[in-house]
């Protein structure tokens, strides 16, 4: 075909995916102290519903514009609702539940923790055996959490406890997830994501709405700013911009760009909410990013 191999256009191609790589990256990272400072006001099941059932009905509307089918076969939807619940409902719902015990730089690093996870479960999952290099990320990422989590001799209070748990929970399912969920859904990338982040985070608004009764007046003027960015950047222009990432990277070089998440994410906290950066946190970050850049390096 004329033109595949223009070294021109695959530089700009690569250019191309690097700019939607890093808006991704940007905007999930800077998502963390946002989802913080919303959940200042409003109970976290509820906020990261309404958010996602906002995005998911813009995703779906931008999908039918473009002429996409939107209703799935019927035979495809056991493995949607599966991809929902591990790729949403979980990791985004159980990272916003985690953010009322810890904080934004704990929560980040135990959450992206996520690719040592893969490497430990595709080995009884699917046959294989991870590598010494695979062995080695995990202790790294194990030692980077140990860290974390003992700056008082390792005592754990309940309600840090019970962060730390939901943290690591939306790790290890979200890696289930990609084991799992690892053939492609049959459906255009728009309508899947706005299906999947509409059944993951319906059931959490319903949740919020009947268990946890927000007072839908009580947002400052920030923390309104905050719910309208979960909604537009982080749950849907941040799925398009990853997607067509992807399209014009290898998975490899796209899934470690990922790694700026937690790195800018502790940043943004510091930032934005004025999240203390200590020695702790540094090593920790670069005890855990080491052990999943190293899962990720793998071929």
């Amino acid at each position: 075909m004329p033109g595949t191999h223009d070294p021109t256009a695959a530089a700009r191609r690569r250019l191309q995916g690097t700019a939607y790589l890093l808006v991704t990256a940007v905007g999930w990272a800077v998502n963390w102290p946002a989802m913080k400072l919303l959940l200042q006001a409003w109970p976290p099941m509820f906020s990261r519903g309404l958010a996602g059932v906002a995005a998911a009905i813009g995703l779906a509307v931008l999908a039918a514009m473009q002429g996409h089918r939107l209703m799935p076969p019927r035979k495809v939807m056991p493995r949607l609702a599966l991809a929902a619940f591990t790729n949403v409902f979980a990791w985004m719902g159980f990272s916003t539940l985690a953010l009322n015990w810890v904080n934004v730089a704990e929560g980040v690093l135990l959450v992206y923790t996520m690719p040592i996870w893969v490497t430990l479960l595709v080995w009884p999952l699917r046959g294989v055996r991870p590598t010494a290099s695979g062995f080695a990320a995990l202790l790294l990422g194990l030692a980077g959490v140990m860290v974390l989590l003992g700056a008082q001799g390792f005592s754990v209070t309940g309600g840090q406890a019970l962060g730390i748990g939901f943290a690591l929970a939306a790790a290890v399912l979200f890696a289930l997830g990609t084991i799992l969920n690892g053939a492609p859904l049959p459906l255009q990338p728009l309508v899947s994501t706005a299906w999947q982040v509409g059944l993951g985070c319906l059931p959490m608004l319903v949740f919020g709405i009947v268990f946890e009764h927000p007072r839908l007046d009580a947002l400052n003027p920030w923390q309104f700013a905050s719910l309208i960015y979960m909604a537009l950047i982080p749950m849907a222009i941040c799925y398009l911009t990853w997607f067509a990432a992807l399209q014009r990277l290898p998975a490899s070089v796209a899934a470690t760009g990922m790694l700026l998440v937690p790195l800018l994410g502790v940043l943004s906290a510091a930032v934005m909410l004025g999240e203390p950066i200590g020695a702790r946190e540094v090593i920790s970050m670069l005890l855990t990013l080491s052990g999943v850049a190293l899962v990720l390096r793998r071929p």
